[in-house]
């Protein structure tokens, strides 16, 4: 069923613009064509594997006459027309709503906390506040540092009271190099810091489609750095593993970690830990932090169309909808929508709900890193008492 008020798919408070070609100067001028830059305070862009990033950088900062420019590698784009693979996907915030700043934080492996909380607390400083607008913070790390748990929970210290929500960057499902886009120039072993006000109602969104099953597993030897499970309930971890699932180890793939995730509890509530590839030695690689002694119990799902079109329902106290959704979506929650053929259905929902985004390697929410999560920001139209 299709909201009558939302046929335009567009947003009025962001510009929305992308370009499928596969030549980063043909992609930069489609998409940037589509943008006014005299409108726009920022731009976040979100990139498909295999554009030629460095060309890519030079040519948007060229097309938008200087406008900042942020964003990073994606395992697909969330689009006006829903999941897409090759889409570059740029998002221009528009100044009568938005004012930023950001920090590039690294190299983010190996993280110095220190170093971390003076370079947040001195951003955080020196960005003035606005009388009458909200702050919020977002996150883009180097989905392959294997730093974003202990990131999220720096970031969340310093900035307490501002909401942190972020995006692990990832590389399709190659798992070989993610970057980040600052001002011209994309990083690796990086995260960037983008401190936001806006005079726009907005609402945090969290959530997955699991429930705790009960069947429990214990890490009994792990590489806690490296994020590599070797043992599990004191066996091999990928025979484990796929023994109580019931498939093969040589049948285990990004499709079957998607739909059996691991799930840890936290403060009263679960979240995913969830597995990346199988490695030497039938060890398990982890999208998330680990540790021996760490129980987990996998997770049985819920109807995840339904549960997506529910959660993205979002409205603000006089029940009106939100202009935009900024999402950040697990890859391999967007596996199993395909692996289940419900790709249409879910592309539809995001049309329906004005969702723009990106697929993930990890999701930052509340101080915390998780898998398998739709991370998310609804905007709302301005409180027009709070304007004048």
């Amino acid at each position: 069923m299709r909201d009558a008020e939302y046929d335009d798919g567009c947003p009025r408070h962001v510009s929305v613009a992308q370009s499928f070609s596969r030549d980063a100067e043909t992609a930069a001028r489609e998409a940037c064509a589509q943008i006014d830059p005299g409108d726009v305070c920022f731009v976040l862009a979100f990139v498909p594997d295999g554009l030629d990033c460095d060309v890519l950088a030079g040519a948007l900062g060229r097309e938008l006459d200087g406008v900042p420019v942020f964003g990073c590698t994606t395992a697909g784009q969330i689009t006006a027309d829903g999941y897409q693979n090759e889409a570059l996907l740029l998002i221009g915030f528009r100044r009568e709503h938005f004012r930023c700043a950001s920090t590039l934080i690294e190299p983010l492996k190996p993280l110095s906390i220190a170093a971390i909380m003076e370079q947040v607390r001195e951003a955080n400083t020196r960005f003035t506040h606005t009388a009458g607008w909200s702050r919020l913070a977002l996150v883009f790390a180097d989905g392959l540092s294997k730093q974003e748990d202990l990131l999220a929970s720096v970031l969340e210290t310093m900035l307490e009271g501002t909401p942190v929500f972020g995006g692990s960057a990832a590389d399709g499902l190659n798992f070989r190099r993610t970057r980040i886009l600052r001002n011209g120039a994309f990083h690796d072993n990086a995260a960037l810091l983008l401190l936001i006000e806006t005079n726009l109602r907005y609402q945090g969104l969290s959530f997955d489609h699991f429930l705790p099953e009960g069947r429990e597993l214990v890490i009994t030897a792990a590489n806690t750095e490296e994020r590599l499970v070797h043992e599990i309930n004191g066996a091999s971890a990928a025979q484990e593993f796929a023994r109580l699932v019931g498939c093969a180890v040589e049948d285990l793939s990004p499709q079957v970690f998607a739909e059996n995730p691991m799930l840890v509890r936290h403060n009263g509530n679960h979240y995913v830990r969830a597995v990346s590839d199988v490695r030497e030695a039938q060890t398990l690689s982890f999208l998330a932090a680990i540790d021996e002694g760490l129980v987990m119990v996998l997770g049985r799902g819920k109807a995840i169309i339904e549960t997506l079109d529910f959660e993205l329902d979002a409205r603000d106290p006089a029940g009106e909808k939100p202009d935009f959704i900024l999402g950040f979506d697990c890859v391999l929650r967007r596996l199993e929508i395909e692996q289940k053929q419900l790709g249409a259905a879910a592309s539809e929902v995001f049309r329906r709900r004005r969702v723009f985004g990106f697929n993930t390697y990890g999701e930052q929410h509340c101080g915390m890193h998780m898998n398998q999560t739709f991370v998310g920001v609804a905007f709302f139209d301005p409180d027009r008492s709070r304007l004048h």
